[in-house]
């Protein structure tokens, strides 16, 4: 659904995008990360069509965004960072206008409308001008605009920014649900959300794509993958008794009670972990094994120096 093949973009002296390529295929849910300036949202401005490529192709359903952009529009939701709307519309009258765009008419435009409604829960404030609303029901108006039309290809740039903890979990069901019939691309600051809703995850750093993966092979490069926290009233026994284990790295207390026990190579070392404390009889009162820190990753991947310091 989306061919992304050598993308560059430059402004002046500056490259946003340096010769990226990827592909996206329908039933993908394309986590893209990076860190701020990264070039995140100008590729998927290129994507969208609303920046032109300096070199190299996109092509959505088949279609070249710069030889035709208004097919690439028809097929894409897309909901921008800081999306504009109209501040003295309600959001009742901004759908009618965004149906209008899309030539949607009559009882399929009212169709639409309510189901993107209902879908982004916006009935309590549909008469109130845009200008009046919250961050988060602002968030959601941009969501069901890029929802409007059941596209095939959704780009959506931060969707949950500004919403609560209950509302970004309701816009992930949704994602979710729609998985399976679109193509759809996240960018997020926030890594639970790429391992809640992301099928595959690519990050980003000066323009280069540096890693793509899937999040749970992204979060086994972490060195906590597959170690083991505990949580303990004897904490010298319990590091005498795991610190000589043939698969154990570090052993790191992390305040208080809490002891980490790290995996050489990522080797499984719970059941060995475990059969020691018996042994050495610790007291334990919680035992869980990690599977790797998104967020320790990114870090590593995209500032290395930094994650070393």
């Amino acid at each position: 659904m989306i061919e992304i093949d050598h993308l560059s973009k430059t402004f002046g002296p500056i490259t946003a995008v340096d010769d990226i390529s990827f592909n996206v295929a329908k039933g993908e849910v394309l986590g893209f990360l990076g860190p701020n300036g990264a070039g995140k949202s100008t590729t998927m401005k290129m994507i969208t069509g609303f920046l032109p490529p300096t070199s190299g192709t996109a092509r959505v359903a088949g279609y070249d965004v710069r030889r035709n952009p208004i097919a690439v529009k028809r097929r894409v939701g897309y909901l921008p960072e800081g999306a504009p709307m109209w501040p003295d519309m309600t959001p009742a009258a901004f759908l009618a206008f965004i149906a209008r765009v899309r030539n949607l008419s009559g009882s399929d435009a009212e169709a639409r409308i309510a189901t993107a409604i209902r879908r982004t829960q916006l009935s309590d404030v549909l008469q109130q001008p845009i200008d009046t609303l919250s961050k988060g029901f602002k968030r959601r108006l941009g969501l069901a605009q890029a929802l409007l039309h059941d596209p095939e290809v959704l780009i959506l740039d931060e969707p949950t920014d500004g919403l609560d903890p209950n509302q970004k979990h309701e816009v992930r069901e949704l994602i979710r649900s729609m998985a399976g019939t679109k193509a759809i691309v996240i960018s997020t600051h926030i890594l639970e959300e790429v391992e809640a809703v992301c099928s595959r995850a690519i990050i980003i750093a000066n323009g280069r794509i540096v890693a793509d993966e899937t999040p749970a092979d992204l979060a086994a490069r972490s060195w906590r993958h597959n170690g083991v926290s505990l949580r303990t009233r004897t904490p010298d026994r319990v590091k005498a008794a795991v610190s000589s284990l043939p698969d154990v790295g570090k052993v790191v207390a992390e305040g208080g009670d809490r002891i980490f026990v790290g995996a050489r190579n990522g080797a499984s070392i719970i059941t060995q972990v475990s059969a020691a404390l018996r042994e050495a009889d610790a007291e334990v009162e919680q035992i869980t094994v990690e599977q790797g820190r998104l967020d320790e990753v990114f870090r590593e991947i995209t500032n290395p120096q930094q994650a070393h310091a």
